[in-house]
């Protein structure tokens, strides 16, 4: 490939999963250029890097590229796309090149519904700490290294593999990870879960025969999978039968002490610190230990790695504390600011009980965007007593993601069903635009903020200055 292939277009370049490929290339040596509708912190790294990056979708951009890479996002009467397959260049899904890369290294291919970013983070943390240097593609940016992507001189590959479009079954790793399976962009699965569990299944068989599976056997959908899976399993988990187990859990703060106890012929035990707050994120740490473990990094490196990880950007990330001023402009009090990813309703319940846990006898104000259509309406009343859980409750419009509006299911019948609830009464924010000023208002002395989505609310907290004002 490397010695035909000189120029790569990236048609949606600033995408999470399209930005951490992009950048690979580009320190490969590849000419890399690249289009979106908008500029974000990616495509100015990749500017920065030597990409040329343009803002719209025109034909001309894709001059002298030798293969053109898409994203699900991308539809097929897109000026870049048509033009490239008038021209006869090779018009390719991200996952695909993805799945060349990981042809050149060793793959380690992280899938599940929720937590596929914090665990990939934790698996190339880790291997980074015990000296592997690994090339890592991650959906979001790891904050000890700034980017969501790095091309490492070792022999792994640890990426994200997305089942939202089923492309993961075009990854053929050597160790897999699957966190969990839920109900979600059933659209791909015709709505039928039995499908899609089944995709998980074939995934897990592109292991060569000395590849390994790492399972989480707290989750019932991945334990249903297990006997059709022909590979060598590796199970974590709380439960007594996984090979790799958490006992004397306790948070503390915004971390989470447990053992990490491994049993396979004998038994040991880590004492883990992980820097991270939640339940759900011990299970996310015992699968990336679980990795660690198959490719021999040394006890040390990984208590270490855990201890010091640094989060990753919009995984309950920290923003600290933002002042509140009263009419006169006078300071009278400040609240947390905390932002996450979660859109679907199972990762919201998740990182709200992570707040409790961090945060005791707080309030906690949840500033939420719900992400396309179908999933608010797959999703409603999980949505509904899920966001009833919290104190109070800034609900925005859905962000549509590209999606055509249903009846039904939008912010307004969320908020409707939600007062019929009778738990919270919503704040309904129509212009994701006043959401800053609504926070501001909304919020109390000694409150926790989540906001949350996977829309443009993760450009809210930014505009929340430290003095209490919009930046």
């Amino acid at each position: 490939m490397k010695h035909k292939v000189k120029h790569i277009h990236f048609v949606g370049i600033g995408g999470a999963g399209m930005s951490g490929i992009a950048e690979v290339l580009v320190n490969q040596g590849f000419t890399v250029s690249g289009s979106d509708l908008g500029n974000n912190a990616a495509t100015r790294r990749l500017q920065a890097m030597g990409a040329r990056v343009v803002q719209g979708h025109e034909a001309g951009n894709i001059d002298h590229a030798d293969v053109v890479v898409t994203s699900t996002a991308v539809r097929g009467d897109n000026p870049e796309v048509i033009a490239a397959r008038a021209r006869s260049i090779p018009v390719v899904p991200r996952a695909q090149m993805l799945a060349e890369l990981m042809r050149f290294q060793r793959g380690i291919a992280i899938a599940g519904t929720h937590g596929k970013t914090t665990t990939t983070s934790l698996v190339a943390s880790i291997l980074a700490e015990g000296g592997m240097d690994p090339t890592f593609v991650i959906g979001g940016r790891l904050n000890a290294a700034g980017a969501n992507a790095r091309l490492g001189k070792g022999d792994f590959l640890v990426a994200e593999a997305d089942e939202s479009d089923a492309s993961f079954l075009m990854l053929n790793p050597v160790i897999s990870v699957v966190t969990n399976i839920d109900a979600d962009h059933m659209d791909t699965y015709g709505h039928d879960f039995a499908r899609l569990k089944q995709a998980f299944v074939d995934f897990l068989q592109h292991l060569p025969f000395y590849g390994v599976a790492v399972l989480c056997e707290d989750d019932p959908h991945v334990r249903s999978i297990m006997p059709l899976v022909s590979k060598q399993i590796v199970r974590y988990g709380l439960s007594e039968s996984a090979n790799i187990r958490a006992e004397n859990i306790r948070a503390d703060g915004g971390r989470m002490l447990f053992d990490a106890v491994r049993v396979n012929g004998t038994t040991t035990r880590l004492p883990i610190e992980l820097n991270l707050p939640g339940l759900h994120n011990v299970l996310n740490a015992l699968a990336a230990i679980a990795v660690a473990t198959e490719v021999q990094v040394p006890d040390a490196a990984i208590i270490k790695a855990l201890a010091e990880f640094n989060g990753v950007g919009r995984r309950f990330q920290r923003y600290g504390e933002v002042a509140l001023h009263d009419a006169a402009g006078s300071v009278r009090g400040s609240f947390t600011l905390v932002d996450d990813y979660g859109h679907h309703p199972v990762e919201m319940a998740a990182t709200i009980a992570a707040a409790r846990g961090a945060f005791p006898g707080r309030r906690l104000v949840l500033a939420f965007q719900p992400h396309r259509y179908t999933r608010t309406r797959d999703c409603f009343e999980d949505f509904v007593k899920v966001l009833s859980s919290v104190d109070a409750l800034l609900l925005a419009e859905v962000y549509a993601a590209g999606e055509t509006a249903i009846v039904a299911a939008d912010g307004r019948a969320l908020a409707r069903a939600l007062r019929v609830a009778g738990k919270v009464e919503p704040v309904f924010v129509e212009d994701i635009g006043e959401m800053p000023q609504t926070i501001l208002d909304a919020a109390q002395d000694g409150d926790v903020v989540i906001t949350m989505g996977a829309g443009s609310i993760g450009a809210v907290p930014g505009k929340l200055s430290n003095d209490g004002s919009e930046a």
